[in-house]
């Protein structure tokens, strides 16, 4: 039995903590830890921390000292701090700031006649030594151009030259100037019943949660520098798209919104309509259906990327950079490393917010998204939102299926990526799906998989609808209100689930195949029936082909929501049984 007076914080000598949630003042040490450490794991009792360079990065960004970190730790920590643990945190902390980058009309008497100034940045560092290192930086050769004192950067490579000087160990400060935007009346509807322009009899009450405030409030700070850009890191069905709205209404500044596809354009439309005082006439959708441009825009990260030829211009960024945004909301912010994304996060003159689930990516690009878009400013363990009611309770189960005897053979010789796709596409799973689905015949249910095959195969036995990304969009809407409406009790979709899924009826997912060892599509899928339910648990059933290397992908995609307390029971299934043996 734990002591009252047992302090929560145990520090480890390798820099991870260990936060004990049941001991006193728990809560307040989470709070004080969370600006220079990264929750790693939070199973039920014991969350785990790690204090990385970045975090420390992150720490220095927003005005923390070395000393502020070790005086933390000191408060909190159960037993003494080990020595030696912060050797190296002022060294860590004291790279921030060793290079700035400001905006280049400082400096007009280094920079060319024939260029627009506001095109252009200033890259400087007083340590000479450091400015050599840049010079000879082959990464970052074509991107900056020597001045004296410093270097020009382009201001369309902004982001590009912070994440290559990142990899370097140098994280920059950015003190370029941010736009204010053309100012933008807009308030939340909190507790409404105000006239709007949508049917008053669909529109949803709601009162805003103690943390979307909090994570709003987090991405400002004090005002001062280096605040008013970072990311918030919540759950599917938490409510990221309020935060959001929440910072909009903080802000009160024309806004632009890049979503991953038209389906959460739509989707963003409905909620700004919903839940904010804004009139449809001050909202546009920019994409490859609609090209518009009004105070609130929501665009797609494929429409801001189209360029006509592979090293031409981007024509639709050029006209985003041009228009007055005070504020940009990147939706799904883990998508922002990949190299399609990139050019999206050139648009830094502006307050930014990064809305995601998870950050993780397989390709280990994580910190690419603290020199784009910002400091992580907001986290909070999933299992502590469901046990306040905030997302639904979800039950794990993996279903291991055996593979037909007519295919041992071919998946005994075939390569490491056939063998996968062997055992993903087992025919078995459409039959251990087809058996849930009528064990759950109460619940709303999405079938996700990874093969368009596979998919058109079970959608064709369930007579069922099935989206992919070649779905018209019109079509695509037309399905998820019937699922809405619960006209149509079970849907299958391809990965086209992992973003953007507003369902929040659905309340049992089966994944039948996936995209090998992804955490972050797990914790995505996962979020597609996390919105509570009343009096109702949800069901996510991960069926895979036993004693086969899908069993290691499945171990690996699952690691992520172990670390947020979730817990897989395993089941067995034999065809022949008419019922599962489950082995807890």
């Amino acid at each position: 039995m734990i002591d009252s007076a047992v302090k929560p914080l145990i520090v480890q000598s390798d820099r991870t903590l260990l936060l004990d949630v049941h001991a006193p003042g728990a809560e307040d040490a989470r709070a004080a830890i969370l600006p220079f450490a990264e929750l790693e794991k939070s199973p039920e009792h014991i969350h785990t921390y790690r204090i990385t360079p970045l975090s420390l990065w992150n720490a220095a960004s927003v005005g923390l000292s070395p000393d502020d970190v070790i005086d933390v730790l000191n408060v909190y920590s159960r037993y003494d701090v080990p020595a030696g643990i912060s050797a190296g945190f002022a060294d860590t902390m004291a790279r921030y700031g060793k290079i700035t980058l400001r905006s280049a009309e400082k400096y007009n008497d280094n920079l060319s006649d024939n260029k627009n100034d506001t095109e252009e940045l200033f890259l400087t560092t007083a340590d000479e030594t450091i400015e050599k290192e840049i010079a000879a930086a082959g990464t970052l050769t074509k991107y900056l151009a020597k001045i004296d004192g410093g270097f020009k950067v382009k201001l369309t490579d902004r982001g590009t030259v912070k994440q290559e000087l990142i990899k370097l160990g140098w994280p920059v400060e950015d003190k370029a100037t941010l736009r204010e935007g053309e100012h933008l009346e807009i308030e939340l509807r909190e507790n409404y019943n105000v006239p709007g322009l949508i049917n008053e009899a669909n529109r949803r009450s709601f009162i805003l949660r103690d943390y979307q405030t909090e994570a709003a409030r987090a991405l400002l700070g004090q005002g001062g520098p280096g605040t008013g850009f970072g990311v918030i890191v919540l759950p599917c069905g938490a409510g990221k798209t309020i935060v959001g709205m929440a910072v909009m209404a903080l802000l009160k500044t024309n806004t632009l919104i890049l979503s991953a596809n038209v389906a959460a354009v739509h989707q963003w439309i409905d909620e700004l309509l919903d839940k904010t005082t804004l009139n449809r006439d001050q909202i546009a959708e920019y994409s490859g259906d609609s090209k518009a441009v009004a105070p609130v825009t929501i665009a797609t990260y494929q429409i801001l990327t189209w360029r006509p030829a592979r090293n031409g211009d981007f024509p639709h960024f050029s006209l985003f950079r041009r228009y007055p945004w005070g504020l940009i909301i990147y939706d799904e912010v883990h998508l922002l490393p990949a190299p399609v994304f990139r050019v999206t996060a050139e648009i830094q003159a502006v307050r930014r917010l990064g809305l995601t689930a998870t950050l993780i990516r397989e390709d280990g690009a994580e910190d690419a998204v603290f020199s784009l878009v910002g400091p992580k400013r907001y986290d909070v363990p999933w299992k502590d939102l469901e046990q306040k009611g905030w997302i639904a309770e979800a039950v794990c189960i993996e279903v291991r299926l055996n593979l037909p005897e007519k295919l041992k053979v071919p998946y005994a010789v075939a390569g490491k990526r056939e063998k996968y796709r062997i055992a993903a596409e087992n025919p078995l799973k459409e039959e251990a799906a087809l058996e849930l689905i009528a064990n759950h015949s109460e619940d709303q249910v999405l079938v996700i998989g990874q093969y368009i095959s596979q998919l058109e195969s079970i959608a064709e036995r369930l007579e069922a609808p099935l989206v992919t990304g070649k779905t018209p969009n019109a079509e695509r809407e037309r399905i998820y209100s019937s699922f809405k409406k619960g006209e149509v009790p079970v849907i299958v979709v391809s990965k086209v689930a992992n973003f953007a899924l507003d369902l929040p009826d659905a309340s049992m997912a089966i994944q039948i195949s996936g995209s090998f060892g992804s955490r972050q599509e797990e914790a995505q899928r996962l979020g597609r029936i996390l919105r509570p339910k009343k009096n109702k648990n949800s069901y996510f059933y991960t069926i895979v082909s036993r004693s086969t290397i899908e069993e290691d992908f499945a171990a690996n995609r699952q690691k992520f929501l172990a670390e947020q307390g979730y817990r897989y029971s395993l089941q067995y299934w034999n065809s022949t049984d008419e019922f599962p043996k489950e082995n807890q």
